[in-house]
């Protein structure tokens, strides 16, 4: 528990730090917010009345502190273009961004696990080679790219998906530009870790013992070979949730990751700062949530911490 605790805190520091730096880089950037909020015409005394209300003629060390202030209440503050509050934006793009994001991630993992199980206990044969050049392969190809040659082929040549959009038709080819990588990465992690986990003493113990392969896999092996795997996931499913900047782009999917580039392009200053402050806190809780299932996955590590 106290171990827990000190992790929370630690996440705590760890928000106020990127809420520190992206308000730093945001403000140090060439661009005037009250030109955007008027206009390119707007005269001295409208920029200087906006500048005023929106508490950009203070220093910057008050100006953060005000927003820091206004992060503890909750309020990520106002798009300068739409005035939409930015966390009530955020939260309208969060369910498509989920949806792609267990989209990918649930098959690949499936996939990846399946396949690591199958193969790890081959050693240079035809499945482990191939498990290794595929994982190799996939790996190397860009999400985005991958993305486009999957357009070009199933939604423009054939015609079977569409070509972009929100729906469950418009997910097949984004998620699985997402999840082929994932699904490779998967498969090679947990067929090395479960192949170093065979070796073990205790796996030789339980097999002397007259325990089937499966209670040999599935009680001792598989549930050890999990806990980096568990790691990548949970930090994988933060990832996504933050929105796949390149990959929502190249769909036209409706998410955080291209509300981001929407910010950006438009130097919507709160905007960006919400967007990256929530890709932070996901991952943060995505951490702290990991370390929760390592007590549950392995339980010498609770015996070691109390």
């Amino acid at each position: 528990m106290s171990a827990l605790l000190q992790r929370l805190a630690w996440s705590v520091v760890i928000l106020l730090g990127v809420s520190f730096l992206t308000f730093t880089v945001a403000y140090v950037i060439p661009s005037d917010p009250a030109r955007t909020v008027a206009g390119p015409k707007a005269d001295r005394q409208t920029l200087a009345t906006i500048r005023r209300e929106l508490g950009l003629d203070q220093p910057l060390p008050v100006q953060y502190a005000r927003y820091v202030t206004r992060l503890l209440r909750g309020d990520f503050g106002r798009s300068y273009l739409t005035r939409q509050n930015v966390l009530d934006a955020i939260l309208d793009r969060l369910p498509a961004t989920a949806f792609l994001a267990l989209a990918s991630l649930v098959p690949s993992a499936l996939v990846g696990i399946g396949v690591g199980c199958l193969t790890a206990r081959t050693r240079g044969a035809a499945a482990d080679l191939s498990v290794l050049t595929g994982s190799l392969v996939l790996l190397s190809v860009p999400p985005f790219w991958l993305g486009m040659l999957l357009l070009y082929f199933f939604a423009y040549r054939l015609q079977l998906l569409p070509l972009g959009g929100f729906g469950a038709a418009n997910v097949v080819l984004p998620a699985c530009a997402l999840g082929c990588g994932n699904a490779a990465y998967y498969a090679r992690l947990l067929h090395t870790n479960l192949r170093e986990v065979l070796d073990q003493d205790y796996i030789r113990t339980a097999r002397a013992k007259g325990l089937t392969p499966l209670q040999v896999y599935g009680k001792h092996a598989l549930r050890n070979a999990l806990i980096p795997l568990t790691t990548l996931l949970g930090l994988d499913l933060a990832a996504l949730l933050s929105g796949v900047v390149l990959t929502e782009t190249v769909f036209n999917w409706p998410g955080l990751g291209r509300l981001a580039v929407e910010a950006v392009f438009n130097q919507d200053i709160p905007v960006i700062m919400g967007t990256v402050l929530f890709s932070a806190l996901l991952i943060v809780g995505a951490n702290v949530i990991v370390d929760c299932l390592y007590l549950l996955i392995d339980p010498r590590i609770r015996y070691r911490r109390t």
